[in-house]
């Protein structure tokens, strides 16, 4: 790919240049043409940068407004409105086969379904646009769940306030709830949400009154009490290549890798049901990023499946605990050009090749206003923390929280005892970051 000066470039385009891009220095990896030409679906600067120090060929599908910094430092992209859908959806498709492209790669829950649909194009297997629409619909994927014989627990569709009445009403008949009883909660996400977007948890009757018509339909699950936690699984040739056990702290707040050995002693029953996971969703190639949670009593429970990078920086989590990128571990399981020899090769062994254990931990601000950010000492005095990503407020008022809401910034930190790391991340709940 040639070089473009920053003399030649008009001056608003220039100002997007990152002088420490390899694209700009001139440092980028050299491009295989035996192995395969990779399609980034979405926007992620980590992702491109890796794509840059790797072997395969790519080009980024990203919206318009992308382009500036694109041509700036010399990254090959193709615009397209990934929110459109219509009869020419598939141009796409058609454009990147043109190209040469062999895969595309989802970066983004918005970008799975899209990815299915050139992929189906691209390999020229039809099934995997409907497998895609699995990864994005809840409730198809948790009845293709129970169809493989995967314990999941009671859920149901609603597409008004009064299905989700009925629902919390018959989870709780179920469980002998007698009068006076307090009710079991339930769950209520959005159907196609990453994440906790659109995830509340309601624990009353009258907390179904806040949530907004535009938030139907929705799926309600029934509250399971257990250890919650993650996987990051890579698969090539319909075998898991390497599996990273995420622990979450507190669901939405923290999470590090790899886990507790307490966690970590499940690790042959967790390999066992994402095997299962695999063979019940027909998973050949890629990354999959799927949530259990194991009750009191032992048993497994799926909560969903996602076929994209999870949130929380968990990629550069792995990454600063395993040495290994990612991103990079993505294209090359994606890549239908890659041997099983080099995917073997690439991978270290799980745990005990981790230099040590890598969180991270999102801040929400805990007062109703606030004029400025202000790092605990007990944070930032902590050997573990390593940095943030924590900007000053842009207004006084915090607005209120919808569901489990958005952070506001990461902190991350890294250091060599689980039991510590996990109780820092606990920690930081107590603290102020905003005041």
């Amino acid at each position: 790919m040639s070089i473009t000066s920053e003399k030649q470039l008009p001056e608003a385009v220039a100002s997007w240049r990152d002088p420490e891009m390899d694209s700009v220095k001139g440092t980028e990896t050299p491009k295989d043409p035996n192995k395969g030409y990779i399609a980034l679906l979405g926007w992620s600067i980590n992702a491109i940068k890796a794509a840059q120090k790797f072997d395969r060929r790519y080009i980024v599908v990203a919206p318009e407004w992308a382009a500036d910094f694109c041509t700036a430092n010399n990254i090959p992209f193709l615009p397209w409105d990934f929110i459109r859908l219509n009869d020419r959806s598939m141009e796409i498709a058609e454009r990147l086969k043109e190209e040469g492209v062999d895969i595309a790669i989802p970066l983004f829950e918005e970008t799975v379904e899209w990815s299915g649909a050139i992929n189906s194009v691209l390999l020229d297997s039809p099934r995997m646009f409907g497998q895609s629409i699995l990864f994005r619909d809840k409730a198809l994927m948790k009845r293709r769940a129970q169809l493989g014989g995967i314990r999941v627990g009671i859920f149901e569709e609603a597409h008004e306030k009064e299905d989700i009445v009925r629902f919390m009403k018959r989870v709780n008949q179920t469980l002998l709830k007698l009068d006076g009883d307090p009710d079991d909660p339930i769950h209520v996400k959005a159907f196609d949400k990453a994440g906790c977007l659109g995830h509340r948890m309601i624990r009353k009757i009258e907390e179904i009154d806040n949530i907004p018509d535009e938030e139907y339909p929705l799926l309600m699950e029934s509250h399971l009490d257990g250890w919650e936690f993650a996987v990051e699984a890579w698969i090539h040739d319909g075998k898991i290549q390497f599996l990273n056990i995420s622990e979450y702290v507190t669901l939405g707040y923290s999470v590090f890798v790899p886990a507790t050995a307490e966690l970590e002693s499940w690790r042959t029953a967790i390999t066992k049901q994402i095997e299962l996971l695999i063979k019940t969703f027909d998973i050949q190639f890629g990354l999959i990023h799927p949530e259990y949670f194991v009750t009191a009593d032992g048993e497994m429970y799926f909560g969903e499946v996602a076929y994209r990078p999870p949130g929380f920086k968990a990629f550069e989590l792995i990454e600063k605990a395993y040495g290994f990128n990612a991103y990079q571990a993505s294209m090359l399981v994606f890549d239908p050009k890659s041997t099983k020899e080099e995917v073997a090769a690439f991978f270290p062994r799980e745990v005990v090749d981790a230099k040590g254990y890598a969180g991270c931990f999102g801040v929400y601000p805990r007062r109703r206003v606030v004029s400025k950010l202000e790092m605990p000492k007990e944070t930032i005095e902590h050997p573990y923390f390593e940095s943030h990503e924590l900007v000053a407020p842009a207004e006084e008022t915090v607005p209120d929280r919808s569901a489990f809401g958005t952070h506001w910034g990461l902190l991350f930190f890294f250091g060599d005892d689980p039991i510590k790391m996990r109780d820092l991340l606990k920690a930081q709940e107590d603290l102020d970051f905003y005041v």
